[in-house]
């Protein structure tokens, strides 16, 4: 029997991805969408979409009991730069939405959690070279520290109620078809826009900043994937690491100057340097890949040509 899916934050830009991908599996009314607006086209006209906000608990359990819910990933929140600008309410949105649906499944009315995490876990003390699924997590963002906070409740709901919830700590991003939605990494993503229109980019980190990162498509697979692995494969239920490449601004120029060799690059480090500095440089998911057989298929040279290549 197909699963009954709700996204809350589907318009978002892992959600846009991830409800088109799910609702070619499952079927389109089987997946039904959701956010705070009714912002992407395609998300909205594609199928059910459903205006919610994430912090009213009435209205989520009112949509997982109209539409017979079993599954929800839970994609709203406010990312890392956005969220130092504004750091209660990305605390309220990033932690209440979650107590919400965990204290739905814990009630029974949702099967299945599917709760994002990301490297802003780690902190400037986490060993920067392949961080390990264990270490020491001293996050120094508020996003970070929601992520971290999110974790430990998640295994707590796991441990104490057996609420079966699956999460991925989530390098930066990168897509085509989604603008940047107020990360660190989210310059991977401006980049290749700005070497299209105007064949030169000015980057907010520094040039030799290395970061991990992986291509969306790989990071919608690892989500679909992790919520398709039997019960007894899911080991970890704070959160996998998860890796797929790592590269620095210079990398990345220098692999798009192979596409469009007039393109340049120049740097002005801003507020976000420090956020990037306390992040790990490469990730060590060896738990992911060995427990539920995630495997990623892009590198830096396949993703460059392929976001250039639905760009133009």
């Amino acid at each position: 029997m197909n699963p009954k899916i709700l996204i809350i934050g589907a318009c978002g830009q892992i959600g846009t991805e991830l409800t088109q991908k799910l609702r070619k599996i499952y079927g389109t009314d089987n997946v039904i969408a959701s956010d705070m607006r009714k912002l992407n086209v395609d998300v909205v006209n594609s199928g059910p979409f459903e205006v919610v906000n994430a912090l009213d608990f009435n209205q989520i359990e009112h949509l997982v009991e109209e539409h017979q819910i079993t599954d929800v990933y839970l994609m709203a929140a406010l990312l890392s730069a956005t969220a130092e600008k504004n750091p209660a309410f990305a605390w309220d949105l990033n932690m209440n939405s979650l107590f919400h649906v965990l204290n739905l499944a814990k009630a029974g009315k949702i099967k299945k959690v599917f709760w994002p995490s990301s490297i802003a876990v780690f902190g400037p003390t986490t060993p920067k070279e392949n961080t390990p699924q264990y270490t020491i997590m001293e996050p120094s963002t508020v996003y970070g520290i929601s992520k971290q906070a999110g974790e430990r409740w998640c295994e707590y709901y796991h441990n104490i109620y057996g609420v079966d919830v699956r999460s991925i700590r989530y390098p930066g991003l990168i897509s085509w078809s989604s603008p940047p939605g107020g990360g660190t990494t989210d310059y991977a993503v401006d980049i290749f826009h700005k070497a299209i229109e105007d064949k030169t980019y000015e980057c907010f980190l520094s040039s030799e900043t290395k970061m991990p990162m992986m291509y969306m498509e790989d990071a919608i697979n690892a989500t679909i994937n992790i919520m398709k692995a039997p019960k007894d494969q899911i080991k970890i239920h704070s959160s996998y690491n998860l890796a797929a490449m790592s590269f620095t601004p210079t990398e990345i120029a220098n692999e798009i100057k192979k596409h469009i060799p007039e393109f340049t690059i120049t740097y002005e480090p801003d507020f976000r340097q420090k956020i990037a500095d306390s992040w790990p440089a490469s990730i060590d998911d060896r738990e992911a890949r060995a427990d539920w057989n995630w495997e990623h298929k892009y590198d830096l040279a396949a993703m460059t040509k392929d976001m250039l290549d639905h760009l133009k």
